[in-house]
């Protein structure tokens, strides 16, 4: 099976329609059903069950449309790694959120520039949750990520580990508090992210508007403790003692063999060692 032929299938059964897969593939629809017709004889199974009303996936079809379609990620990936590696001035990119890198992203870089095998870095700013598939993508090398996110096709390593903060509006009813449980803020607005489906007060896209939200008093929000490196004077920060604490790791693609990814990983990890935290929560 070549990718040619994969690109095919996944179309095929991605629209459930010839016409329509003919159309975005922008072939003639005869081929492409006698390419789907020699796929099926090849591999000796019925991958797609056709009507005169209808066409739908067999179970063999599907295990092939989910297979094919991280075979074509990963061969598109493959080509924009090589692509960059090729480069005559290559880059580093690293993809992260804003306000995302535990307040260490100076630091990181200046070790990193002391590294033998330093190349210049291209920071690559992404939204919630969007860190591995960029990364599994081949649109990014390494990536500073928070939480337990989905980590298939993608080594990491822990740096650090923050507890939480809540960030209110100055004038709100708790801003004078020294910390707050979540009990505290139960009935609280807090924002829906882009991307993730959850109900909540109103849609955040990233840190800057999140910020503008809070200070006009529409919502407020729960954050690793770091964030607050980034706070103006319009908010204020109040520890949470009971929200669960915040990992952050650095993750790269499986089985890469890059000198300078390996040195901006290894002045990630240095650099976390020997950070402090942004403050000491009461009761812990």
């Amino acid at each position: 099976m070549d990718a040619r032929e994969l690109a095919y299938f996944v179309a095929v059964a991605e629209e459930l329609n010839f016409s329509r897969a003919a159309e975005r593939l922008g072939i003639a629809q005869p081929p492409l059903s006698r390419a789907i017709k020699q796929l099926e004889r090849r591999l000796g199974v019925v991958l797609l069950e056709r009507t005169s009303r209808r066409v739908a996936l067999t179970a063999a079809g599907q295990v092939l449309l989910d297979e094919g379609r991280r075979a074509l990620d990963g061969l598109a990936a493959a080509e924009r790694r090589a692509q960059r590696a090729g480069r005559q001035d290559p880059r580093l990119v690293l993809v992260t959120k804003a306000v995302g890198d535990g307040g260490m992203m100076p630091d990181i870089l200046a070790a990193y520039e002391r590294e033998p095998d330093a190349i210049p870095v291209e920071v690559l700013f992404c939204g919630f949750g969007e860190h591995a598939a960029l990364l599994r993508g081949g649109f990014a090398d390494v990536g500073l990520l928070h939480g337990r996110p989905d980590l298939t096709g993608l080594d990491s390593e822990d740096l650090l580990v923050e507890g939480q903060i809540a960030i209110l509006p100055a004038r709100h009813r708790l801003a004078g508090k020294e910390a707050v449980t979540l009990a505290d803020l139960e009935g609280e607005v807090l924002p829906r992210w882009v991307g993730l489906s959850q109900d909540g007060g109103p849609e955040v896209r990233d840190a800057g508007q999140l910020m503008q939200l809070i200070v006009m008093g529409r919502t407020i929000a729960v954050l690793p403790e770091s964030a607050c490196a980034y706070l103006g004077g319009d908010v204020v920060y109040v520890p949470v003692l009971d929200a669960p604490p915040i990992t952050m790791m650095i993750a790269w693609p499986e089985q890469s063999r890059s000198p300078a990814l390996a040195a901006f990983v290894r002045a990630a990890t240095d650099v976390a060692a020997h950070r402090k935290p942004s403050f000491q929560q009461v009761g812990r």
